[in-house]
């Protein structure tokens, strides 16, 4: 008995939540773009309200890092780590950008709270969705996910997976040495 409910009804909820959780993500929506693969094209605003865009970047690297929402634990812990490695992916020549569904006001708090050097995107739904970040523009917040897009703009390395506190060093493991 849980608050006077059984549990066997306690689990037939729970198991119905997870089912409709489950149900509400499109495998393909989810799809991650491959190694190699060209990045799609985009356009979105950043946390000082200026565009940018897949088209401003060409011709350089850039480390686009989808995280939840700004100035939560892990997501503060991640960019913390990429500010503090900052100045190895600047000599790297790669760029780094943070994006999620927060609105360029919000990133704007964030990057000032956390003295970020680099800029944050306000993605609207529909890269996200392109790139396996989200299910849906109106899903709330984005998985955490983040792309290596290299100066031809095709995906160098992608990561499914991101260990917040290390991802900056997973990342910089991955560039090439020169």
């Amino acid at each position: 008995m849980y608050r006077g409910v059984p549990m066997s009804a306690v689990r037939v909820l729970l198991s119905m939540v997870v089912a409709i959780a489950l149900l509400g993500v499109s495998p393909a929506a989810a799809q991650m773009i491959g190694e190699g693969e060209p990045f799609p094209s985009w356009s979105l605003k950043d946390h000082e309200g200026k565009t940018v865009s897949s088209e401003s970047l060409r011709g350089r690297s850039y480390l686009l890092w989808y995280y939840p929402a700004a100035m939560t634990p892990g997501c503060t812990k991640e960019g913390q780590a990429l500010r503090d490695h900052h100045a190895k992916f600047a000599a790297k020549g790669v760029e780094i950008l943070g994006i999620s569904f927060d609105e360029p006001e919000k990133n704007a708090q964030f990057v000032a709270a956390e003295n970020f050097p680099y800029r944050l995107v306000s993605d609207d739904g529909s890269l996200a969705v392109k790139v396996g970040a989200a299910s849906s523009p109106g899903q709330g917040y984005t998985r955490r996910i983040s792309y290596l897009v290299g100066p031809d703009g095709r995906v160098q390395k992608a990561y499914s997976s991101v260990n917040p506190s290390a991802h900056a060093q997973q990342v910089l493991g991955d560039l090439p040495t020169s």
